[in-house]
């Protein structure tokens, strides 16, 4: 690339400032050769490349002229290859062609020096070649202040672009300082600096040099930007090279150095401890063997390896498992029998079978024999009830009766498989399980481990973690765990499980089958006082930080407490309340106002405000057609209205309550059972056809099912088509067969508490329930009346008041149907009104 610089300096001064005397004259037409990507400036030299015929034939007949000229038009699209007049820029540059070289390739290549600025003003030919009329585009080119400003800033800019651009000689930059003309300086530099054709365009475009500059500065500031950036990453990527290869030859010298001092390297210190702690650690002979396989790996290769990491944090694992660390269990039976009465009140059942555990592992273990006999390994226990009853709590009690360390494991949501096995080491961060995590931080290797709320285990995608529990908790197979992580056998067969649910139906069958069932049934009232005297208010009153002779509570104040302000199966929020009166208490203390406080009836109403339930069975039943059953939940017995009515109107039959098919089934039999006994309940054959039943079961927002409510539906309908009361203190859970049998039901001792905390007296039962009642506490057996029934008969005889009551304006209910009958005979206008 050649650079116009001007003429001699002796000629420059002869004529500083007659510029144009020594320019050819221009003709008014000249021959246009177009350009393809490349701008010609004035003022400046470059070589050209020419290829097609018509363009070749232009240079011949511009070279064999007198005055050489050809005028310079850049297209706007390079890819075209005819270019018209509408396919170039119509600002332009006169040129001389100095030299012309054909090549072999048939192409002819150009040696030009760019005159001045010309605007093409039109085309006069486009055969042979294209040819237009021009004329000189002058440009503004005023040496002010602000341009030399703009042309010391543009050296500075350029001389920092040629210490960054290899491809750009010293002698460019020293040009450039030499070149007094602001005009000749923008296109010296802007013909070295790469840009888009647009910008190399618009710089030949604008009319004042100040402009040019402005815009030539911008792209000089954002090439540099680039090359800056450019530099910096691989100077950078250099450094970390550098780097890397220095701390090679460090290592390596250090190596060299400590072995020549008799010293050991880190990596070495690091392998003899491993081996130490792998003795230490007693493993089993697979997992002792699989530690120093990985030992010897990580021996082989370099602690910055990716692996190395890995491994070690294998090892870590493998060596802190208790392998051979065991707590010695405390067989005293009298003790054990005194800290689980310390910590529970009543479950005696419960603590039997925790005793005789015991009892068995004790003689085993002082009888001798082989090690296989003396490794007791026991049942799995599920303890099963409602919420509030102390299922949690128990298994710390049985820990602390052991003298083992207690470790819970909440199961509640949990779906992910690997959570019980933990991952595979081919994963990335894989860890091993939640058991194996628990054992290593209990630090033994027979703790009681609690596995809490079992019923709620999900599953998706990533696997069934109930199905990876069956290995768990089967005393057959637990001796050889292995978990994913690992990839080695661990014993867990000295680990005492303990599983909590609050249902079993959610528990998958073959998991369900491998654990020993015990049901927490709810409390009495009677067990709820003597639970909160001595384990809940204790433990309220040292929370809320108030001491024992500054309040004192009733036996009363709590029973009403259970009663009014809480109806559960448990214990818990009966403890939440007791707590909510202590802190009232403990602001009475605070503002100094007298102790103690006695908490009496009146004084739970004026702390705790009204009650928040009350017996409304006797309310209830007080019109025919309303019947009291009783249901099992989740959550413990509870207590079920079914309602009945009657509308006059065609044959027909509706249940609502949001109640499952088997509920709405047994409606559809209690119905037919009643229909078939209507005779011998003194009612009218033809009631049915002209009466429309609509049955209820209050709550519709709770979804119901099951079949226990059949006979109290059938009551219910009994009562409502003879206007007899159904007696407000009983209740009845049965099912029912189309030939009127009483079928027994489950739940007994759940539906029987909830009805003696509502205040029921009587329950009647099916014959086949009678041996149930040996589950139920002495004082509630007591308490209640129980009549056993075969057929739904005796229940009718049992449920329904003698006494039909009188007739009820308006809701259908209050006459029987021989009444009704004979009164719409009478009187239809009015009987029609009535219904």
């Amino acid at each position: 690339m050649h650079i116009l610089t001007g003429k001699k300096d002796s000629e420059a001064e002869e004529k500083p400032k007659n510029e144009s005397e020594n320019t050819p004259n221009i003709p008014n037409e000249l021959p246009i050769l177009p350009l393809r990507g490349t701008v010609v400036y004035p003022l400046t030299v470059l070589p050209l490349n020419v290829g097609q015929e018509r363009e070749i034939r232009l240079v011949d007949e511009a070279v064999t002229s007198a005055t050489r000229l050809v005028g310079l038009a850049t297209a706007k699209d390079a890819t075209v290859e005819e270019v018209g007049p509408g396919d170039v820029f119509s600002i332009g540059t006169v040129a001389i062609i100095h030299r012309m070289l054909r090549a072999p390739d048939n192409t002819v290549r150009l040696i030009v020096q760019g005159i001045d600025r010309i605007h093409l003003k039109e085309f006069v030919a486009t055969e042979p070649y294209l040819r237009a009329r021009v004329e000189l585009a002058p440009e503004v080119n005023e040496k002010t202040t602000q341009v030399e400003a703009l042309m010391r800033n543009t050296i500075e800019l350029f001389r920092r672009l040629v210490g960054l651009a290899p491809h750009l000689p010293e002698e460019l930059l020293m040009a450039a300082i030499n070149i007094d003309d602001p005009r000749q300086l923008v296109y010296m530099v802007s013909t070295s600096l790469r840009m888009d054709l647009k910008d190399a365009q618009e710089i030949l475009e604008l009319d004042k040099v100040e402009d040019k500059l402005g815009k030539l500065n911008a792209l000089i500031t954002k090439e540099l930007e680039v090359l800056e950036l450019g530099k910096k990453i691989q100077s950078q990527a250099q450094g970390e090279l550098e780097k890397t290869q220095r701390e090679y030859i460090l290592r390596e010298q250090l190596k060299q150095i400590k072995k020549e001092l008799g010293e050991e390297d880190e990596q070495a210190v690091e392998v003899k401890e491993y081996e130490k702690k792998i003795a230490e650690a007693k493993m089993s002979p697979e997992a002792e063997k699989e530690a120093k396989r990985e030992l010897e790996r990580m021996k082989s290769m370099p602690p910055a390896a990716a692996e190395y990491s890995v491994i070690k944090t294998y090892l870590d694992w493998l060596v802190d498992l208790p392998w051979s660390k065991v707590t010695p269990d405390n067989l005293d039976i009298a003790r054990a029998r005194q800290i689980l009465d310390e910590d529970h009140y009543d479950l005696k059942d419960i603590k039997e079978r925790l005793l005789e555990y015991l009892s068995v592992r004790k003689l085993r273990l002082e009888r001798g024999g082989d090690e296989e006999s003396k490794s007791y390994k026991g049942s799995i226990l599920c303890f099963v009830g409602p919420p509030g009853v102390g299922k949690t709590s128990l298994g710390q009690s049985i820990a602390r009766a052991l003298g083992r360390k207690f470790i819970r494991m909440s199961l509640g949501g949990m779906h992910d498989e690997a959570e019980i096995r933990g991952h595979r080491r081919t994963y990335i961060g894989a860890l091993p399980g939640r058991i194996i995590q628990s054992i290593k931080r209990v630090e033994t290797r027979n703790p009681v481990l609690m596995l809490d709320e079992v019923d709620k285990v999900g599953a998706d995608y990533r696997g069934d973690p109930s199905s990876a529990l069956l290995e768990v908790l089967d005393p057959a197979q637990n001796k050889t765990f292995r978990d994913h992580y690992l990839d080695v056998d661990f014993d867990l067969s000295q680990v005492i499980f303990i599983c909590t649910a609050n249902q079993l139906d959610p528990i998958q069958p073959a998991l369900r089958d491998r654990m020993e069932i015990i049901t927490l049934s709810g409390y009495t009232e009677d067990e709820k006082l003597n639970i909160a005297k001595g384990y809940l208010v204790p433990r309220q009153v040292s929370e809320n930080g108030l001491k024992p002779e500054e309040i004192k509570f009733e036996d009363d104040a709590i029973r009403q407490i259970a009663r009014d302000y809480t109806r559960e199966a448990g214990v818990r929020n009966l403890e939440r309340e007791i707590g909510s009166v202590c802190r009232k208490v403990a602001t009475h203390i605070a503002e100094g106002k007298e102790t103690p406080v006695v908490i009496t009836k009146e004084k739970v109403t004026e702390l705790l405000g009204k009650p928040r339930f009350y017996g409304e069975v006797a309310e209830r039943t007080t019109i025919p057609g309303v019947a009291t059953g009783l249901a099992w939940t989740p959550v413990g017995g509870d207590i079920l209205f079914i309602e009945a009515t009657r509308m006059p109107g065609a044959k027909g039959f509706i249940v609502t309550g949001q109640l499952g098919d088997v509920m709405k089934e047994s409606a559809q039999a209690a119905l037919s059972y009643v229909r078939s006994k209507a005779k011998d309940l003194g009612v009218d054959e033809k009631y049915f056809e002209r009466s429309y039943i609509h049955l209820h079961i209050p709550e519709g927002a709770t979804p119901k099912d099951g079949p226990s409510a059949g006979v109290t539906m059938a009551t219910a309908l009994a009562s409502l088509i003879t206007n007899r009361l159904v007696k407000s203190d009983v209740a009845m859970p049965r099912e029912i067969t189309l030939r009127g049998r009483v079928l027994p039901v489950g739940g007994i001792k759940e539906k029987v508490l909830a009805a003696h905390r509502a205040g029921l007296k009587t329950i009647i039962l099916p014959k086949r329930n009678e041996k149930d009642l040996d589950e139920l506490p002495d004082p509630v057996r007591n308490d209640l009346q129980f009549v056993f029934a075969e057929q739904v008969t005796d229940v009718f005889d049992a449920a329904l008041s003698d006494k039909r009551t009188p007739a009820v304006t308006g809701n259908g209910h209050g006459q029987s149907a021989s009444e009704e009958e004979t009164e719409k005979e009478k009187t239809p206008r009015t009987a029609k009104k009535r219904g």
